[in-house]
């Protein structure tokens, strides 16, 4: 980890309702009087309609609408060879896949980036990284905190439930990844940095006090998520935001034959870590039975046989990263839980028919 004596953090932010519409007049008050902007593949035309207005309206040009579905680190090159000398900054509009291109593109041109999710499915919008495919294979790759954040609320409220779930279960991985960052420190000597460690912990808790879906929840999960990228941009690790539940879904992107979204798959893994480390098992699942987040996963269950294999591979995800996955006999004792957790068993398909069989056969 890099000991930081200077951070970078966004200049403006405006998490509030009717925050699209006023995108254009940002750009002006800020000189970025020309812009580049990234979209999602299938955005909603009313936001983009929004979107466009509003920089007419300010008189802020734009050349490039350009819609995204590749979040590849070669597509994102290819955008950055396209940025002409007159671009004055980088907008990203939508989820994921167009916002960690756009932040990766505005990161080689040294523009400012302008981070307009319309869902608060992971902590990805506001975060010195960028989750790209490298020739096929996921990465996260060194980027820039964004200059803006822009959430519009009434439209991230109105984002499909499984988004906010998502959203949700990426925001209480924040618990079993800061427990993880101490058994390193324990365990092998790797420095904490506590204030960061105090912020990522703050933000689950904020929201823990009125997990909602509607425009105050908004608020508290979109804030909530923003302050973890800063929490990493603090101490120059993902440690206040990702541990052994990362190692897990990143595991489980490699080898899934339908990988799930981010959140989905990091939340269930966050309660299995919780379970491993003793660490706030009974508020996880508080949080996930009040929210729904069970019974998203319950409509939709995974496949047993990938998560025994993507438990057996995370450890191998991130050279030199402990976690309580690195201690000796923690990645079987997790598989035999995705078998003997109440909450767990019905998350998953053919956790059962094994067992089964083996009786039969005794």
């Amino acid at each position: 980890m890099t000991l930081k004596t200077q951070i970078a953090i966004p200049s403006l932010v405006r998490v509030k309702s009717g925050a699209l519409d006023r995108l254009g007049l940002y750009l002006k008050r800020n000189a970025h009087s020309r812009a580049m902007v990234l979209v999602s593949r299938g955005m909603v035309p009313a936001y983009v309609d929004r979107v466009r207005e509003s920089f007419a309206a300010e008189g802020v040009a734009c050349d490039d609408w350009i819609e995204v579905d590749d979040a590849s680190f070669e597509r994102a090159a290819e955008l950055f060879a396209g940025v002409r000398k007159e671009i004055k900054a980088v907008v990203g509009l939508g989820g994921g896949k167009a916002l960690d291109v756009a932040k990766y593109v505005a990161f080689l041109a040294r523009l400012p980036y302008y981070a307009t999710p319309t869902s608060l499915s992971n902590d990805g919008f506001c975060s010195p990284q960028s989750s790209l495919t490298v020739q096929g294979r996921r990465k996260s790759l060194a980027a820039a905190l964004p200059f803006a954040v822009v959430v519009d609320l009434e439209v991230c409220k109105d984002a499909p439930r499984s988004l906010w779930l998502s959203g949700i279960g990426d925001l209480a991985s924040k618990i079993t990844a800061i427990h993880d960052w101490k058994l390193a420190f324990h365990a092998v000597g790797e420095p904490v940095d506590d204030f960061a460690a105090l912020l990522s912990d703050a933000t689950v808790y904020q929201f823990l006090g009125q997990p909602s879906f509607d425009i105050q929840g908004a608020q508290l999960l979109s804030t909530s998520l923003m302050f973890n990228g800063v929490a990493m941009e603090i101490c120059g690790s993902s440690r206040p935001a990702s541990g052994s539940e990362h190692l897990i879904s990143h595991a489980l992107d490699a080898i899934a034959e339908r990988p799930r979204l981010h959140g989905l798959q990091v939340g269930v893994a966050t309660y299995l870590m919780s379970l491993l480390q003793r660490n706030q098992s009974e508020r996880i699942d508080r949080l996930f039975d009040q929210t729904g987040f069970w019974d998203q996963i319950r409509d939709d269950p995974f496949s047993r046989d990938e998560w025994s294999r993507a438990i057996r591979l995370a450890p191998s995800i991130k050279e030199d990263f402990y976690t309580v996955l690195s201690q000796e006999g923690a990645v079987d004792r997790a598989i035999s839980l995705l078998d003997e957790d109440e909450r767990l068993k019905p998350c998953f398909i053919g956790a059962f028919a094994r067992r089964e069989s083996t009786d039969h056969r005794d």
